[in-house]
């Protein structure tokens, strides 16, 4: 059996930056390497690692090799590497990057059919497509929810949400506000406004598509004036800046959101699922977890995470191809999940991982997911609309109006498409 072997990913970088060295897309004959992000995530490596153990113990005709990268580093190293024509035959792509790179030539579509695991049988968050065909898949997802005690929303009669009956705009105001009277909290609501990068627009555009707006025009993807800075969209922003202005929020949370949330620093935390074991600890049974408020176009909360695909330069798409299909085995969902505390991308996975299954104390969760992910939008043009509504976000907080805020930001990605023929070919 091959054993699974851990490459300098800043030595393999380098060389592909000079344009140095073997090629990384699987040259050797039947070698095929592979890249991933998660060489400061041990769980989740030791899935990837085992994986690949059991890929190259059931067969004689192909081995992969593991190089794994700082999660920091990863997507300046695949750009550096696509550059000089070195990506590996495969590697892991966060979901919104993917229409990006695939358009860019990076990615080269596959076929998983025949595979244990069918697609359809996904949360769609977790199935990466661009132009109607197949470029990854994930083995799991993650949620956002409101976390709050059962105990403190009851001391200050407020309703306890449901799926069924999840908070209107009004209530969660309403709610807001008892809380911040009360003085009994630094802020009554954490939103994590310390983070950086992907975070805001995972984390806030969600709400502004439950407000009725959204990053773009999705019907063709070719302007975000009229839609980005829309009456809805300008009502999201100006919700959003209030909740600064009236001190129900920081400007910029402290560098531990959670850690506030749990020493009761504020009383709701819009926060992911990666926390909810830590939350049900600390609380047990006291934990409330609480669904996406209904802004009035439904609760909404962002979808994808990090999946697999193969790269446009790989030299044996075959044997790729064949250790992608190998790993859609239900066994291996089941170990993302457990190994990470992530939802399980399958119905069949949950029922098997404890927590998860139906009537578990994080099903819910997994429901939220099913039920309320709507994907970021599936354009190359994603990473520059992401950062520019980032920019747009904490400009609204620091009291920007949100007109101009968002009419700025929708004025900059027109012109980003329209310099890059709206991302056509």
């Amino acid at each position: 059996m091959a054993s699974v072997a851990v490459a300098s990913a800043t030595a393999l970088v380098a060389g592909c930056a000079s344009g140095s060295g073997g090629s990384t897309s699987g040259a050797d004959g039947n070698t095929l390497t592979l890249w991933t992000h998660n060489a400061g995530n041990s769980a989740e490596l030791d899935v990837v690692k085992k994986i690949i153990k059991d890929f190259n113990g059931s067969q004689d005709t192909y081995e992969v090799k593991l190089q794994a990268f700082p999660q920091s580093d990863y997507n300046s190293s695949v750009v550096a590497a696509a550059s000089a024509r070195k990506l590996p035959c495969l590697l892991d792509v966060d979901g919104p990057n993917v229409a990006n790179w695939a358009w860019g030539g990076y990615l080269d579509p596959i076929d998983v059919s025949d595979s244990e695991v069918p697609l359809t049988d996904q949360l769609e968050s977790t199935v990466g497509r661009y132009k109607d065909k197949l470029y990854a898949f994930g083995f799991y997802d993650v949620s956002l929810a409101f976390f709050s005690r059962k105990s403190v929303l009851k001391a200050h009669d407020i309703r306890i949400p449901t799926m069924d009956k999840p908070w209107t705009k009004a209530e969660f105001d309403a709610a807001l506000a008892k809380l911040k009277k009360s003085g009994k909290f630094d802020h009554p609501l954490e939103m994590g406004t310390g983070g950086t990068g992907e975070w805001w627009s995972y984390g806030y555009s969600p709400q502004l598509q439950s407000f009725g707006g959204d990053l773009i025009d999705r019907g063709d993807y070719k302007s975000a004036s009229g839609t980005l800075d829309g009456k809805d969209s300008v009502e999201w922003g100006k919700w959003f800046s209030s909740l600064a202005a009236k001190g129900y929020i920081a400007k910029k949370s402290g560098a531990d959101p959670n850690k506030d949330f749990l020493a009761g620093k504020s009383a709701i935390h819009w926060d992911g699922s990666w926390n909810a074991a830590k939350n049900a600890e600390k609380f047990g049974d006291d934990l409330a977890i609480l669904p996406p408020v209904d802004f009035g176009g439904g609760p909404k909360i962002g979808g994808a995470s990090w999946q697999w695909a193969m790269s446009s330069s790989c030299s044996n798409k075959e044997g790729a191809q064949a250790w992608l299909k190998f790993s859609r085995q239900n066994k291996y969902f089941v170990e993302y999940a457990k190994a990470t505390g992530t939802l399980p991308a399958t119905e069949a996975a949950s029922e098997q991982t404890e927590g998860y299954e139906p009537g578990g104390k994080f099903n819910i969760l997994v429901r939220f997911a099913r039920e309320y992910a709507q994907v970021r939008p599936a354009t190359p043009a994603y990473p520059y609309i992401s950062t520019e509504f980032e920019k747009a976000a904490k400009d609204l907080l620091a009291g920007a109006d949100p007109e101009d805020a968002l009419g700025q930001a929708a004025k900059n990605i027109d012109n980003n498409l329209k310099t890059n023929d709206y991302y056509s070919g």
